[in-house]
């Protein structure tokens, strides 16, 4: 199994001029917890949740704010080939919780997130499966 298999196809994208709220409203919208940040087809960048909350604590105006101001700009991404494993590994490792994948071109192509990778993890489905032994 490789990443293609788990990673989430229907990425959210967005621009680097569009403002942190209208991004953080699309986020909300589609349930996700971040937006890849395209500039003429190329990434630039990715916002988070994280990048959200700490734009918000800062006091400016988040409808006036540029995601731009707010993004990682030049995001670290993984090989959609790369193993699950692999993806997990570079999520905890980093601290992220959601990696663009990108494939031989370095064209956008999904988004690996922790929950995608948890989905085929050695725990069950559901913690109620779980028997607790000591």
């Amino acid at each position: 199994m490789q990443l293609r298999d788990v990673m989430s196809k229907d990425v959210l994208t967005t621009a680097p001029g569009v403002t942190v709220s209208g991004a953080a409203k699309a986020m909300t919208d589609r349930g996700v917890g971040s937006a890849c940040v395209l500039a003429d087809g190329v990434l630039v960048g990715i916002i988070t949740e994280r990048d959200v909350l700490r734009a918000a604590a800062s006091g400016k105006d988040l409808t006036e704010e540029p995601v731009s101001a707010w993004m990682t700009e030049n995001p670290d991404t993984i090989d959609v080939e790369e193993l699950p494993s692999e993806v997990s590994r570079r999520l905890q490792k980093q601290g992220y919780r959601h990696l663009p994948v990108v494939d031989d071109s370095g064209a956008l192509v999904g988004i690996a997130s922790m929950r995608d990778v948890w989905q085929f993890s050695f725990l069950p489905a559901e913690p109620d499966d779980m028997t607790l032994r000591g």
